[in-house]
Order: structure tokens, then C-alpha cells, then sequence
């Protein structure tokens, strides 16, 4: 994947916060978390955990997969983009399969 995911907070603020006119604050309230909370996600500094997955799913009447699938491709795309040192790493198939001829 080349095009860098969007943040699952994004999402959150343009195609459902945004287009049904709910604050923040009211967000929050009805998910059961703090402002601050809601705020880190929806600002791109907080991940969405599986709790939250389901507070989302339920609100919004998705699935929790949704959810945790933005946030997966976004932190994903992220490990493999800000960082090289994993290309480093040799596979150990060659020398399993040797082992069991």
C-alpha cells in the first residue's frame, strides 16, 4: 500500500461527528469516556482499543472489525514506513525446513 492510511480518529470526526453535528463532549459522554479520551482519537494521537472498537460499533451500528481494521492498516502502514530496521530481519524458514529433510 503506497497511499498512507487515514487515522480511524479521522474517520470519526468527518463521516460521523461532523455530518451528524455531535460534539466531542457529547461523543464522549454517550460512549462512557472522558473528553480527553475521545479527543486524543479524534485529534490522531490515541489508537482505538477494542473497548472502544465497541462503544463505536454499538453507537454508530458498525462492527467493531471496522474499527479496529482502520486502526490496524493505519499503524501497519505506519511500522513499515517510519522504520527499516525490520527489513533486517532473515527468515528462519529455510533453516526449519533443512532441519526436518
Amino acid at each position: 500500500m503506497k497511499r498512507q492510511p487515514t487515522h480511524p480518529g479521522k474517520i470519526l470526526k468527518e463521516d460521523y461527528l461532523k455530518p451528524l453535528s455531535i460534539t466531542i463532549q457529547d461523543m464522549a459522554s454517550g460512549l462512557g469516556v472522558s473528553r480527553k479520551t475521545l479527543s486524543k482519537i479524534i485529534n490522531e494521537h490515541g489508537a482505538v482499543t477494542p473497548d472502544m472498537a465497541l462503544r463505536l460499533s454499538k453507537a454508530f451500528d458498525t462492527t467493531p472489525e471496522l474499527w479496529l481494521n482502520l486502526q490496524k492498516r493505519y499503524e501497519l502502514w505506519h511500522a513499515a514506513h517510519d522504520s527499516t530496521t525490520w527489513k533486517k530481519v532473515k527468515s528462519v524458514l529455510p533453516a526449519i525446513m533443512d532441519s526436518h529433510a
